[in-house]
């Protein structure tokens, strides 16, 4: 639009310079002359102005423009760095998808995340990893407490969940959630023969833990009675042995660490309580002894009370003996005469 203006004010500058050129052609007087020349001059300022104020908004626009040009092309810059890590973290989790199709490695980080969850909130003295029953059997972790230990197994048949969850058809989807329901049964039993032992310390139910929420979602909590067949969780629950997620395990563990931090302070204050026994009978046996002490004392005050009396008694029969003693002395008899006679 700003072009359009200046193209209208050149094409109409230029026609006025040809209208002022074809009067001063003409013979005019000097006076018309003069008034149309200050006329065309003050048009020519006027134009000049105009053109000035289009070009200064031109240079502004393309400015804005320039600026705007440079934030896309940062934007597409950073875009294009963003499209880059997307593409490589595919690229690491297409590896990582590789890795775990082996089911010992995906078996292995299994583990390690319920290691890691347990060393997150529970003591180190309560638990253990990889611990082994005297049959030789080996379960990946046990929580330790009072009165037990609780197995705790962290395998899970992922692959044929996978292929359950791919499927497409209705009837293929149909057969292979029946062979991953089997495998799972397969599994609760295997957790619920080798790790339940009570007669080894543990308690009369196990956990087992599934290492990723989509599949307990699906496997546990979507899971209806199927065919007619007892759902998987009413099942392992049948053989106690209970399906845990990493939440519902976190949830789990952190009511065993408030179990854990009520019984110690049981402890501390059954301890407290035991101290304070003992400073009691302390106490009593030093009242006995300060009572003692006070008995003897007071016997002591009192019979030194009556030595002090027959202390006194035995001076004064000291005191009649020595008087006869004296008179008994030689010459007694005479000093008293002369005293007499004096």
């Amino acid at each position: 639009m700003v072009i359009a203006v200046a193209i209208v004010v050149i094409v109409a500058a230029i026609w006025i310079r040809a209208s002022v050129g074809r009067a001063i052609a003409q013979p005019r007087p000097d006076q018309g002359l003069a008034l149309l020349q200050n006329q065309v001059n003050a048009l020519n300022a006027q134009m000049a102005q105009a053109l000035d104020q289009t070009r200064k908004s031109l240079d502004q626009r393309l400015d804005n423009a320039a600026q705007v040009i440079q934030g896309v092309s940062k934007q597409l810059g950073q875009l294009d760095e963003s499209s880059r890590r997307i593409f490589e973290i595919g690229k690491d989790m297409a590896g990582l998808q590789e890795v775990l199709r082996s089911p010992k490695l995906r078996g292995n980080l299994s583990e390690l995340f319920l290691g890691e969850l347990l060393a997150q909130i529970l003591p180190s003295d309560h638990y253990r990893m990889q611990y082994a029953f005297r049959g030789g059997e080996t379960v990946d972790a046990i929580i330790v407490l009072k009165a037990g230990f609780v197995p705790v197994d962290a395998k899970f048949p992922l692959e044929n969940f996978r292929k359950f969850a791919e499927a497409q058809a209705d009837e293929e989807k149909k057969n292979l959630r029946r062979t991953f329901v089997r495998d799972v049964k397969v599994h609760i039993d295997a957790i619920a023969t080798k790790y339940i032992r009570t007669d080894e310390g543990t308690f009369d139910f196990a956990l087992m833990y599934i290492p990723a929420e989509n599949v307990y979602y699906e496997t546990i909590i979507k899971d209806d009675d199927f065919g007619g067949e007892m759902s998987l969780f009413n099942y392992a629950l049948a053989k106690r042995v209970i399906p845990v997620s990493p939440n519902s395990f976190y949830a789990y563990l952190q009511t065993i660490l408030l179990g854990l931090k009520g019984l110690r302070v049981e402890e501390s204050a059954r301890e407290m309580l035991n101290r304070l026994a003992g400073l009691r009978k302390e106490f009593e046996r030093f009242e006995e002894s300060f009572r003692l002490v006070g008995q003897h004392l007071e016997n002591a005050a009192k019979k030194f009370g009556e030595a002090e009396k027959r202390f006194g008694k035995l001076d004064g029969k000291l005191e009649q003996v020595d008087g006869i003693v004296k008179g008994l002395e030689p010459g007694a008899g005479d000093q008293e005469s002369e005293t007499g006679e004096s």
